[in-house]
């Protein structure tokens, strides 16, 4: 029996062959060009070739934490137990009767102290009439007398005097004030004819006006004698200071105060110009430790100012070196007055050519000559 062939075709198994070579070069090119690829693009992008790196053994030992230390307590002494028992209460016993307070008369300061002139104390401190009465009857003393405007004041210290001529004097000042420094400028002008003065001054820092004030009055045997004093400080209402000439007496705007008026009295802007006009008067009543006791009135009330001569002081202002008389006035003890500091220079004229203001708390005012002019006698009128 004849067997059926079931070989293929010579046709279809040489294409088959063909094909299957044909997918092999294609897969082995398609290998090719992926190690291609890989290797430019870690050649573009510098990728970190992997490194092998030897796993090192770390070896650590475990040691227990020591205990907590508890603080150590001091032996403290057992409270005491409350005593139940009740205790018998102790008899007052009677206290003596006080022995009756002998009262001292006060002497007033402004009669207490007599400045001194060219030849030393003049003599003993002068007392007033009612601390006399107070002396020789005890049974006064203890409700001194109130000063009244119609009292009869007591008679004023007289100085040697010759008043300072016109001028407008600017200066540099520096404040403190609650730990800021400030500084600004101020001006003072005095201008007299003889007869009669004014006062206009002013001072400022950050431009604000930090004090303004005015004195205006007359020229008489005791030298510079206001009749009205304005004082305007920053965001405070302006006051002024009367020393009325038909009541004799010295009476304020914003206190019911009031003080007898006998003469040489001065106001806060007016003591400084007195005093340079006693320096000109006759400059031996100026020396080392020298008092000059004035009776100040302010915006409020008056009291004796003791003016102090330190001594001769050399200062700069204004780039040039000056000679002055430095003269202090120190509060009391316990007063929240401030201090004023006044250098006054013979050489010009003696202007003050410095001052300063401290308060108590520690700030303060300073004022410095910058620059100053001679006023002719018409601008004064």
């Amino acid at each position: 029996m004849r067997m059926l062939s079931s070989s293929v075709p010579p046709s279809i198994s040489r294409y088959t062959f063909s094909s299957r070579r044909r997918w092999l070069w294609a897969l082995l090119l398609t290998v090719l060009l992926h190690i291609l690829l890989f290797s430019w693009g870690s050649r573009q992008f510098k990728a970190p070739a992997p490194v092998n790196r030897p796993d090192h053994a770390i070896m650590a030992t475990i040691v227990p934490l020591p205990p907590v230390e508890k603080p150590v307590l001091l032996p403290q002494a057992p409270k005491p137990k409350p005593d139940t028992q009740a205790r018998p209460k102790a008899t007052p016993k009677p206290r003596p009767a006080p022995a009756p307070a002998v009262e001292v008369p006060d002497t007033p300061i402004r009669e207490t102290v007599t400045p001194l002139d060219d030849n030393g104390p003049a003599g003993p401190p002068a007392t007033s009439t009612a601390a006399a009465d107070a002396a020789t009857n005890p049974a006064t003393a203890a409700t001194p007398p109130v000063a009244q405007a119609d009292a009869t004041p007591p008679a004023g210290k007289h100085y040697q005097t010759n008043p300072p001529p016109s001028a407008e004097l600017k200066y540099d000042v520096e404040a403190l004030q609650k730990g800021q420094n400030y500084h600004g400028s101020g001006k003072i002008t005095w201008q007299t004819d003889g007869g009669s003065y004014t006062i206009n001054g002013e001072a400022g820092a950050l431009f604000i006006t930090v004090l303004d004030f005015k004195s205006e009055g007359e020229i008489n045997d005791f030298g510079v004698a206001p009749v009205t004093y304005t004082q305007k400080r920053f965001r405070k209402p302006a006051t002024q200071t009367t020393f009325h000439r038909e009541r004799n007496a010295i009476v304020f705007s914003s206190s019911p105060n009031s003080y007898p008026r006998s003469g040489g009295e001065q106001d806060r802007a007016s003591v400084v110009w007195q005093l340079a006009s006693i320096g000109r008067g006759d400059s031996k009543q100026f020396s080392p430790g020298a008092v000059i006791d004035l009776f100040v009135a302010g915006p409020l009330d008056a009291e004796t100012w003791r003016m102090q001569v330190i001594g001769q002081e050399k200062i700069s202002v204004g780039g040039d070196d000056l000679d002055t008389w430095h003269v202090i006035r120190v509060p009391q003890a316990g007063s929240h007055e401030q201090r004023l500091d006044i250098w006054l220079a013979p050489q010009q004229e003696w202007y003050p050519v410095k001052l300063r203001f401290t308060e108590t708390d520690g700030d303060y005012l300073d004022m410095a000559l910058s620059k100053m002019k001679r006023l002719n006698t018409a601008a004064a009128n």
